[in-house]
């Protein structure tokens, strides 16, 4: 797909996902239905997707379980997790037992699927972040930076294929580490301030997101694409796409609206392929 193909089939969708958060309204189960669990360094995100990889219903929680790839609260990834499938339970009046997942590039996989499975989920299948985004992109010849609340994760694909992974202990965590001790507030205080004083706090976290382009350009050596899609949570804040088309002037810098929904919408797009391959609408 063309880029402006990827953005009138990507934009409505992430609008929807964003409409759907954590509404709980009853509705209907469709035939076809897929999910995907995003176990995030800052939040824990469910979503149903329908045979067209629509967003049916969207679970985030914000939660300090996961920890640079690590989940290091066990026990509370599991609670959350079983708490968004009673929601999405009571939703389709059906309870969910598979679902796809992901991890960052460089971690073990396993550790998402340890949590999934401990909650009671069959787990159909696991990629890492940014090549999920690269598959329900359809990208011919790019990049992905998965800018997520740990790590910045980055995928290159050429012809169609990713040929390269990588991921970084740089990410919305550091950013908020940041913060913290230039407003000398504690660390927790300062995610409201992050959500709503982006333009405000640019000029402070704009030397983080400097280094996220340095990590970028690192592992983008040797390779030569032209586009760049961006995604996660963390490039929410005014002022990144700005940053990365300079940092990146020989590129097309591409930034959604709603980006945080980006990584779960493609993690849920990949369980659904998964479930047309095996013929099975098993949810």
């Amino acid at each position: 797909m063309t880029p402006r193909d990827i953005q009138s089939w990507l934009q409505p969708r992430l609008d929807l996902a964003h409409a759907l958060l954590n509404d709980a309204t009853p509705a209907g189960a469709e035939p076809v239905m897929a999910l995907g669990i995003d176990l995030g360094t800052s939040d824990v995100v469910s979503m149903v997707v329908d045979q067209n990889a629509q967003p049916l219903a969207v679970c985030l929680d914000w939660a300090d379980v996961v920890r640079d790839g690590i989940v290091w609260d066990f026990f509370g990834a599991v609670t959350i997790l079983r708490r968004h499938l009673d929601t999405l339970e009571s939703i389709f009046g059906q309870r969910f037992s598979h679902a796809a997942t992901s991890f960052p590039p460089g971690t073990d996989p396993r550790i998402s699927v340890n949590v999934l499975e401990a909650a009671g989920l069959n787990v159909t299948g696991v990629c890492d972040e940014p090549s999920a985004v690269a598959h329900l992109l359809q990208l011919d010849r790019a990049a992905v930076v998965d800018i997520g609340g740990g790590t910045t994760g980055i995928a290159v694909v050429e012809g169609g294929r990713v040929i390269y992974s990588g991921d970084e202990p740089t990410g919305g965590h550091h950013i908020s580490l940041t913060l913290a001790g230039s407003l000398r507030m504690a660390l927790e205080d300062v995610d409201v301030i992050k959500k709503t004083q982006g333009k405000d706090i640019w000029p402070v976290v704009k030397p983080v997101f400097e280094k996220m382009s340095d990590i970028v350009r690192d592992h983008l050596v040797g390779h030569e694409v032209a586009d760049l899609y961006l995604s996660g949570g963390s490039c929410t804040m005014p002022g990144v796409q700005a940053l990365f088309a300079h940092e990146f002037p020989n590129h097309r810098v591409h930034l959604p609206r709603h980006p945080i929904y980006l990584t779960p919408l493609a993690i849920a797009a990949y369980a659904l392929s998964i479930v047309a391959e095996d013929g099975n609408a098993h949810v």
